[in-house]
């Protein structure tokens, strides 16, 4: 019996990882975090530069329904230098005699601020008859009118690598985004026709 189990234990085989194994199995796991770890930043800042042409779209919405419910004009000032934008109108002081300007600030739209590399990379407004193309407010503005109109804009957002841009439309001050460059986006002409 003694002679059975020195030859059990003699066929046995001992058990576990060389050096060698283990050292592969960590470089896989560092190669496969480093892939998965590029396609998540990549993916990461595509999120941001569309969280940031997605938050125009709901400012200028939001901008073109407090025109119309005011009865003002509510203008979008974009801040290139901040890569920020705000809505502003005007109403009249408490006495009514001049107007001053309100930042839309309540539980529906803040003044916003881009996440990470995100930043104005081209603005492209069309000015409003009445007033001088080098007047400042124009080339950073736009002008949402109480009647639902707006000024025709294109903006165009990105992180010098994702690119989304939003468009105006004049006639109905609706908003699109899409993703891709604002030399899409054709500023002389619109559709009333077109299909959303």
């Amino acid at each position: 019996m003694k002679r059975h189990n020195a030859k059990t234990e003699a066929n046995i085989k001992p058990r576990g990882f060389t050096i060698a194994e283990l050292m592969a199995v960590v470089l896989l796991i560092a190669l496969i975090g480093g892939v998965g770890g590029g396609f998540y930043v990549g993916t990461y800042k595509r999120v941001l530069a569309q969280k940031a042409a997605r938050d125009i779209v709901l400012a200028a919405k939001y901008a073109r329904i407090t025109a119309i419910e005011k009865q003002r004009p509510c203008r979008m000032e974009l801040d290139p230098v901040n890569n920020a934008f705000q809505l502003i109108y005007d109403r009249p002081d408490n006495e009514g005699e001049q107007m001053q300007q309100v930042i839309v600030r309540d539980v529906y739209f803040k003044p916003v601020q881009f996440a990470g590399d995100v930043k104005f990379e081209d603005i492209q407004i069309v000015p409003v008859s009445s007033v001088t193309e080098t007047e400042e407010y124009e080339q950073t503005g736009i002008v949402f009118s109480p009647n639902g109109t707006a000024q025709f804009a294109a903006i165009q957002v990105g992180d010098g690598k994702n690119h989304y841009t939003v468009s105006i439309a004049p006639a109905t001050g609706k908003a699109k985004m899409f993703f891709g460059t604002v030399e899409k986006v054709t500023l002389s002409t619109f559709d009333l026709d077109a299909q959303e």
